[in-house]
């Protein structure tokens, strides 16, 4: 199970360029796998402190399927870093506000529930 976060910041969404499974290098919403005992929230304010360095707050759940829990948060404190020292973050090469408008940033997996934000907010 995968949980992972939306944090939005006027036109900009918050996002890391990973290499994943399939070999690919791709932007994604920082997030990542549940540790036993840890709810999906907890976890994804794990991930995104790990990942980014920012501190969130869950507003709420904005999709869930059979193996990702995707959330909708906030920035509480922190600032912009990616530990490269910490050997979860091996697969990360970088982390960014990306502008919502810049189409070619987002995929079949990202454009969809950036899509779902937006939606919801208008």
């Amino acid at each position: 199970m995968i949980s992972q976060a939306l944090v939005l910041h006027g036109n900009q969404i918050l996002m890391v360029k990973q290499y994943v499974q399939r070999g690919d290098i791709v932007w994604n919403y920082p997030g990542g796998g549940i540790d036993e005992n840890e709810t999906p929230e907890e976890a994804c304010i794990r991930e995104v402190k790990e990942e980014t360095g920012y501190d969130v707050e869950i507003i709420k759940l904005i999709f869930k399927s059979s193996n990702k829990f995707t959330y909708v948060a906030k920035v509480i404190g922190g600032e912009l870093f990616l530990d490269t020292n910490n050997e979860c973050n091996k697969d990360i090469i970088d982390v960014s506000w990306v502008l919502i408008d810049e189409v070619d940033m987002f995929d079949t997996y990202t454009a969809p529930l950036l899509k779902m934000l937006l939606d919801e907010l208008n």
